[in-house]
């Protein structure tokens, strides 16, 4: 473990901070929170906290003295002043003094103890920090110390490496918590620093780089201690000869995912992150991989985002993935079983009262593959990737120099069943395309990027396919998505997209057929090639894409939705337009003929017939020059329907996600023009 510490940056970072009226010990915690949330083997996804003894002044001008902590919901690495709310110091460690307190009750009480009463809930840790007699207190969840203290003589192997240190016994974090940290603090009025068992380690300072350097010093002796040991201590299995690549592996968990957790005949679908770095691969293909990787997590905290532990799958072969595929099932099915009887056995411990959270797992094991997070978005799932190769690292280190002992499943459920967390949980709301992998064609610029960011804020996870690089790259960018450069009138090339998409997400499950071009030319005088470049754009292209997409579906066999752009063309063609409305035609026929062969396995098929729209493809150029062909004005042509309103690519972009919800409609056709009647369906 290094250092990151910096005098050039901190002084920058207060001396910025400073100018914002932000007083040295708060910009110089953010600065310490910063390069301690920086580092993944330290903190993770909300793990840890900090916090700093300073005087504020409040808004009607009376100094408080305070304690500055680590608030709720923020993340350590990117932290700003905010994220360190101001408590009331006093009071606040008073409340150490009462004989008991609930967890509802610590939070209120924090919270009217507050400074500023808009900032966030306080660390449930804040009265910890508070008993402690320094300035800095510095907490985290170090990847080697809980590799040392999960171990059946966990406290002796500290006691050993540390033999100044104060050692606590588990204790779920809370109000228990600190009652009992202040017992040992009573008794050693020295204590430089705290390892807390199965959970992490406090140190502190009056000065704030010390606090830090203490931490860095011990994380580093615990990862030294544990460099004994072998980088790779599980014997590895016989993998299958002919191991099957991940974009074949990935629809099949997810679609087993799905039909585990499907309601009323929805899928409950899942989004993908996997990850195969070495120390990974050498962990799922160990042969007592069904042993270490359910005994439980390495940090009773880590439940709450990834339950007690993950599934573990058999090693897929490519010569016979039907046999994979129903032993996915099977695992998967167990899985949510085992995980109702563990429920159930401590609802009733714990006095009834609880509901059972979902029992799809959050994170897969496969040996020859790798381990995959699973989440109801690309972040959530991502969350659970990272958090799973922490436990990875945290069991392979532990066994290496012993055996990796998890805190008996009583404690992990009283963690992921915390009210705290439930009453976060419940505040949550899933927006309509959560769980949902969408790819949209043509998706750099106009109509297509309009669409994929109106997906993406609907909770879908996209994928924007272009051939223009540099507009891909900022579309993905501003919207948060995966960029692909594909041509899709090259079959290859969008198979080998595709399979990009499964590798980052997972699989798919909505296509938006969007990519095209307006070929013109009067039908005696257009050349061939350009008729076969209208056919090669419009027709072959979405024939491509909607097969290899078709065919992840069907793996998947959880549906799916395909909307193809057809263009009012297909109904109403224009003079002059021959190579366009024709291949626009055979796209609606196309179309068609995908709703009826695949609408059984729940595939839905469907396009958006819209007219007029401004964007790339229809530029003020090819505006004038149709307004033109008409007789009319551009104003008068781009307003040429029944309501005499020009319709936008955000209209357009509705139509397309209205079809993508519409999992009882197949075969359409939904018309966004204003009002043509030449191009009415009917």
């Amino acid at each position: 473990m290094k250092s990151r510490w910096s005098d050039a940056d901190a002084k920058s970072l207060i001396q910025s901070y400073q100018t914002q009226g932000i007083n040295e010990d708060i910009a110089m915690r953010t600065y310490t929170t910063r390069i301690l949330g920086s580092e993944p083997r330290l903190v993770l996804h909300g793990g840890g906290n900090t916090s700093v003894k300073t005087n504020v002044i409040d808004a009607l001008g009376d100094t408080y003295q305070v304690l500055c902590v680590k608030g709720s919901g923020w993340d350590m690495g990117v932290i700003e002043p905010a994220g360190l709310p101001a408590v009331q110091l006093a009071p606040l460690a008073a409340l150490a003094d009462l004989d008991d307190l609930s967890d509802e009750g610590l939070v209120a009480s924090q919270r009217r103890m507050l400074i500023d009463p808009y900032a966030p809930n306080p660390s449930i840790e804040a009265v910890l920090h508070a008993i402690v007699p320094h300035k800095h207190v510095d907490h985290t969840h170090a990847d080697a110390i809980i590799s040392l203290t999960n171990q059946p003589d966990g406290a002796a192997i500290i006691r050993d490496l540390f033999p100044d240190t104060t050692i606590i016994p588990y204790v779920m974090p809370g109000f228990i918590l600190s009652k009992v940290c202040r017992e040992h603090l009573l008794k050693d009025l020295n204590s430089k620093h705290m390892i807390l068992m199965n959970h992490g380690i406090f140190t502190y300072h009056d000065d704030p780089r010390q606090s830090y350097d203490d931490m860095i010093a011990m994380v580093d002796k615990a990862e030294q201690r544990l460099e004994r040991g072998p980088a790779h201590p599980f014997p590895g299995i016989k993998l299958p000869s002919a191991p099957p690549a991940l974009a074949e592996v990935a629809p099949i968990i997810r679609g087993a995912l799905a039909r585990e957790g499907e309601k009323e005949g929805k899928p409950d679908r899942w989004v993908l992150d996997h990850r195969a770095d070495a120390q990974v691969m050498a962990f799922v293909n160990g042969d007592a991989l069904g042993d270490y990787a359910t005994r439980g997590n390495a940090a009773p905290d880590h439940s709450i985002r990834i339950k007690r532990f993950g599934v573990v799958l058999p090693a897929p072969d490519a010569n016979d993935l039907d046999s994979f595929k129903t032993d996915v099932h099977n695992a998967i099915a167990d899985y949510a079983t085992a995980y109702t009887d563990y429920f159930d056995r401590n609802n009733v411990r714990s006095g009834g009262g609880f509901v059972m959270l979902d029992p799809t797992p959050r994170v897969v094991y496969v040996p020859g593959i790798g381990l995959f997070g699973v989440g109801k978005t690309a972040k959530d799932a991502a969350i659970c990737a990272d958090i799973a190769e922490a436990t990875v690292n945290v069991i392979t280190k532990a066994e290496a120099i012993g055996s990796f002992v998890a805190l008996p499943e009583e404690d992990l459920f009283d963690i992921e069943y915390w009210s705290l967390e439930q009453a976060k949980l419940a505040k949550v709301t899933e927006r309509p395309l959560f769980r949902q992998i969408a790819i949209v064609t043509g998706a750099a610029s106009g109509l297509g990027r309009e669409v994929a960011r109106t997906l993406a804020a609907e909770g879908a996870a996209v994928a924007l396919f272009d051939i223009d690089e540099t507009a891909l790259q900022d579309a993905a960018t501003e919207i948060g998505g995966l960029p692909v450069l594909c041509d899709v009138t090259d079959e290859a090339a969008v198979k080998a997209a595709v399979s990009q998409v499964i590798q980052t997400y997972g699989g798919v499950d909505i296509l938006i057929s969007n990519a095209g071009a307006a070929f013109q030319g009067a039908l005696l005088d257009v050349s061939q090639e350009t008729f076969e470049k209208a056919f090669d754009l419009n027709f072959w292209g979405h024939h491509f894409m909607a097969k290899a997409c078709v065919e992840v579906m069907q793996t998947q066999g959880s549906g799916g939705a395909l909307v193809f752009n057809v263009s009012k063309q297909a109904l109403n063609p224009g003079p002059d337009f021959g190579p366009y409305g024709t291949s626009k035609s055979a796209l609606m026929a196309l179309m068609r003929q995908y709703a009826l062969e695949h609408g059984a396995t729940g595939i839905t098929a469907n396009a958006v017939n819209a007219d007029r729209i401004r964007s790339n493809l229809l530029s003020d150029e090819f505006i004038q020059a149709r307004a033109k062909a008409r007789g009319v004005t551009p104003h008068a042509y781009m307003r040429g329907n029944l309501l005499g309103r020009e319709v936008t690519a955000q209209d357009v972009a509705e139509a397309f996600l209205h079809l993508v919800k519409a999992t009882k409609t197949s075969g359409a056709v939904l018309t966004v023009d204003g009002g043509n009647v030449a191009a009415m369906v009917r």
